[in-house]
């Protein structure tokens, strides 16, 4: 008998996991934006080191991950589940880094909405009693994305302004069923939406009906209201999406216009920046996250908040062979109460 789900796609825990610890890395332009004050690590440069793209990415999963563990006072063996994906095939990035930290390993690919969907999972873990520690954790990395899905670098191609730019960056969450912080407390699953838009360059279109599908869901479920939140905010909408998303809850009968904001539009300062439309990619919606909103919560500036990461499930094949974009969302309720 399923008794912790209420309504149709949501779940309230009984024994709500908290979240005891983050660490955000981001690159060298994320470093430059809005939120620089809050990430753990700014890197140099994006290559990290190291001698791909691919591998700095790596490195800053592995790293986002060891630092947390860390500031939660806690070793890697501590760790009884390690919930991560990316944006690459075979989840590269997550599978080295898997690799190097030797933690059980479970790989999630929901493109970017892989934040939400790992601590969904993971706070599903801990409060059915499967484990006491574990992390969720993702990454993306603007050169790695653009080359697997978009053009070489090396062509300086022109970016319409409908497009976004992928963050390099990642987030690392620490969840326990003991301790002090947020709590995980309702996890909302999303739903496949797709109305049929085929531009790979407008993704916040492309992604904002999921969104949207899943907000109101999570309201009907629950019986919450806009007001409840201090926070709700999507994972990488950008301007175009963000605006579609919240005419079409209004269209649905919720008013979440004054507590409502895009992680994408958060990390950058689209104009002084020139990221066009705004951030993507999952380190976008993982790494202010686990950098500005978690800190502002452990700060009670903010206390309770729907995280909504949002993700576009095309692949370079599927775009190649003329297919629309398939949307998903997934909401978790984190708060202090």
């Amino acid at each position: 008998m399923a008794i912790k789900k209420l309504g149709k796609q949501t779940v309230k825990f009984k024994n709500p996991p908290y979240i005891i610890a983050t660490s955000a890395t981001v690159g060298p332009k994320e470093g430059e934006g809005p939120l620089k004050d809050y990430f753990d690590t700014i890197l140099e440069d994006d290559l990290y080191g190291e001698n791909s793209w691919e591998l700095a990415e790596s490195k800053m999963l592995r790293e986002s991950v060891k630092k947390a563990i860390y500031k939660a006072d806690k070793n890697i063996t501590d760790m009884e589940y390690m919930l991560s994906g990316d944006l690459l095939n075979q989840l590269m990035s997550t599978s080295f880094a898997a690799r190097d930290l030797g933690i059980p390993f479970f790989g999630l690919y929901g493109a970017c909405s892989t934040m939400t969907e790992s601590l969904s999972l993971g706070a599903m873990l801990i409060d059915g009693g499967y484990a006491d520690y574990l992390v969720a954790v993702t990454s993306s990395h603007f050169s790695s994305a653009e080359r697997q899905y978009r053009f070489p670098l090396e062509h300086g191609n022109q970016r319409p302004l409908t497009s976004q730019w992928t963050v390099t960056g990642s987030g690392a969450a620490i969840l326990s069923a003991y301790g002090q912080g947020p709590k995980i407390t309702y996890v909302t699953t999303g739903k496949v939406i797709d109305l049929g838009i085929k531009d790979p360059n407008n993704m916040g279109a492309a992604m904002a009906p999921a969104a949207v599908d899943t907000i109101v869901t999570h309201f009907k479920d629950t019986g919450f209201r806009p007001e409840h939140y201090d926070l709700i905010v999507t994972g990488d909408l950008g301007a175009i999406g963000k605006e579609i998303t919240e005419e079409m809850v209004f269209d649905r009968g919720y008013n979440i216009a004054k507590v409502y904001n895009d992680c994408g539009l958060l990390i950058f300062d689209n104009q002084a920046q020139d990221t066009h439309a705004g951030g993507s990619g999952c380190g976008c919606s993982a790494s202010v996250f686990c950098g500005y909103i978690y800190k502002e919560m452990i700060k009670k500036n903010l206390n309770r908040v729907l995280l909504v990461s949002t993700g576009a499930l095309l692949s370079t094949t599927s775009s190649q062979q003329g297919q629309s974009i398939p949307g998903i969302a997934h909401a978790v309720t984190i708060t202090n109460m």
